[in-house]
């Protein structure tokens, strides 16, 4: 007999912005942007009053200033938004243990076991938006299916602060007239291919022929043809941690010295080691992250084994997948950089007859990270991240 699951998808409303407004009065009913200070910089987050403006998330701030010649900018407060979170998946975890969180503002939740104790399904929902309201004064979306692909796409359609449920019976009628974009993986680029083949809604995506679609999904169409249907099998998989941890800049002059963009890249390097280690995790991939001066960006990556949270082995890495990079791109310039770590485990005591110079190295990483804990992060730095003008 097969089980009928009960998902939630819960979506914070612009959560960013929103607790920014929240915690200064004076910026409440007004257009709003979280992100970088300069022009070069990007808009990490907009408030309903800004989107009316049609600024978007990592929209360049220049941009966004143009559209709306009165917007306000606030700088991100990453730490203040983690523990803001830390509050809103505490509710998530009075109701059920099964919680997929996929951001800090956005979380799966299995409610399946929960309907005996709590009600039904919409009872849980409107619960779990009353109590992060009385815990964070925020305001949360949620959508209620059987399936996480449903609740997702149903969490999106009455926003701000809206609850749709999607029955099983029901799940035809209202994704079809939706337009084909709402379904994951469905990019800028595939969109424009199914445009040409006549295919914008949810329903002429289920109902296309092999010919039209198999072109453009090859192996995936199957698949795809099961998002169009709302047949979606994956269960809600509890995380505590996330699925990358990483530093990224923007720059207010475009990086064109290889020097330079070696030494920007040993300081993220830094950085994100640094976090990997307060967060007792190794990373099993590292990951770069390049934008031009045009605003293309690409990304690169390479496994790490064994992984580790070591800045040397991780700058390394970076190093190489950047030299590629350039050695196919001659004479482009940077405007942003990034480094991360993915596919991440519990950091391991290492054996007892490891490389004694690897162990060594941990050791003063270590006593870094103290000194800097106690002192500040300005206290002690590579000589090489001192030279930068």
């Amino acid at each position: 007999m097969m089980i009928v699951r009960s998902i939630l998808h819960v979506d914070m409303d612009a959560f960013y912005a929103s607790v920014e407004q929240r915690d200064n009065p004076e910026l409440r009913g007004k257009p709003l942007v979280v992100g970088g200070g300069s022009n070069r910089g990007v808009v990490a987050a907009a408030s309903y009053e800004a989107r009316e403006f049609g600024i978007r998330s990592a929209m360049p701030m220049a941009q966004a200033r143009h559209r709306c010649p009165g917007l306000c900018r606030v700088a991100p407060r990453m730490s203040h938004y983690k523990s803001v979170s830390n509050d809103i998946f505490a509710v998530f975890r009075e109701f059920t243990p099964l919680v997929e969180g996929l951001s800090l503002d956005e979380a799966f939740l299995d409610i399946t076991a929960s309907l005996k104790l709590f009600g039904s399904g919409h009872d849980i929902a409107m619960d779990i938006k009353r109590r992060i309201r009385a815990c964070t004064e925020l305001t949360a979306s949620v959508g209620l299916a059987e399936n996480k692909l449903v609740a997702k796409i149903a969490s999106d359609m009455d926003k701000p602060d809206g609850l749709v449920c999607i029955a099983t019976k029901d799940v035809h009628d209202r994704l079809d007239p939706l337009p084909v974009s709402v379904l994951p993986g469905i990019g800028r680029e595939t969109l424009v291919r199914l445009l040409d083949v006549g295919i914008r809604t949810i329903a002429e995506l289920r109902f296309a022929s092999d010919r039209d679609i198999r072109p453009i999904f090859g192996r995936f169409t199957d698949k795809t043809r099961e998002r169009a249907s709302g047949i979606d099998d994956r269960p809600v998989v509890p995380s505590r941690t996330g699925k990358s941890i990483s530093a990224e800049e923007t720059y207010d002059q475009d990086l064109g010295d290889r020097q330079e963009m070696e030494r920007e890249l040993l300081r993220l390097s830094e950085r994100t080691s640094r976090r990997l280690r307060k967060a007792g995790l190794q990373a099993g991939t590292v990951q770069v992250k390049i934008r031009q001066s045009d605003f293309r960006t690409v990304t690169r990556q390479r496994s790490l084994r064994p992984p580790d949270s070591g800045t040397d082995r991780i700058f390394a890495v970076a190093r190489d997948l950047l030299g590629v990079w350039l050695a196919r791109n001659p004479d482009q310039r940077i405007r942003l950089l990034g480094v991360g770590g993915t596919n991440l485990v519990p950091a391991e005591q290492r054996d007892l007859f490891s490389d004694g110079d690897a162990s060594a190295g941990a050791a003063v990483e270590r006593a870094v990270d103290e000194i800097r804990d106690r002192f500040g992060n300005a206290s002690v730095s590579r000589a090489r991240i001192l030279d930068r003008p």
